[in-house]
């Protein structure tokens, strides 16, 4: 007599057990995706709500006036959740400019004023802007009306003094003012 081909219990049982065990795998690794695109939306929505609270502040400061240092808090929704923010307004070393900080979590999580914040957006305030006066600033020269477009090389410095950096200034039809530089006179003609 022949014996019937096919698997034994023992293998199914373990061909089962394999499946099982790659499935929960699977499951688990999108359980995680899940979870990492539900609080990166969160904090996208922190990030907008905090975007707003400085651009509230921001429109509320009448013309040459800072917004009051130290700190407030509030509450808003958005997309149908609540969110806890909390605004720090400090002074800078600038004279005239403040920096506000705004701090956001979902009202629903609870937090000190040091954890559990979602997102912190920091954004300056002032009245320290000068008149527009028409020349691009050089950056580290303080040679103003020096910059590409205005008659310099964009950094302040003339490449016809022998490349030591120096600044010098540019003299009409030498390189660097916007004139085409004269040819040099060729010696073997």
């Amino acid at each position: 007599m022949r014996r019937a081909r096919g698997f034994t219990l023992v293998e199914v049982l373990v061909a089962i057990a394999i499946v099982a065990l790659g499935m929960a795998a699977v499951l688990g690794a999108l359980s995680s995706s899940a979870n990492t695109v539900s609080y990166m939306k969160d904090r996208t929505l922190a990030e907008w709500v905090a975007l707003n609270q400085i651009a509230n502040t921001r429109l509320q400061i009448q013309q040459q006036q800072l917004p009051p240092t130290g700190n407030t808090t509030g509450e808003i929704d958005l997309a149908g959740r609540s969110w806890h923010w909390r605004q720090e307004v400090t002074q800078t070393q600038v004279q005239g400019m403040e920096r506000i900080d705004v701090k956001v979590r979902p009202a629903e999580i609870k937090g000190d004023d040091d954890n559990g914040w979602f997102v912190t957006v920091t954004g300056i305030a002032g009245n320290a802007v000068a008149q527009p006066t028409g020349t691009t600033p050089v950056w580290g020269t303080g040679v103003p009306g020096n910059g590409p477009g205005e008659g310099g090389t964009g950094n302040g410095t003339n490449p016809t003094n022998g490349g030591n950096g120096a600044a010098t200034p540019n003299t009409p039809g030498q390189p660097g003012n916007g004139a085409t530089p004269t040819p040099a006179p060729n010696p073997t003609k």
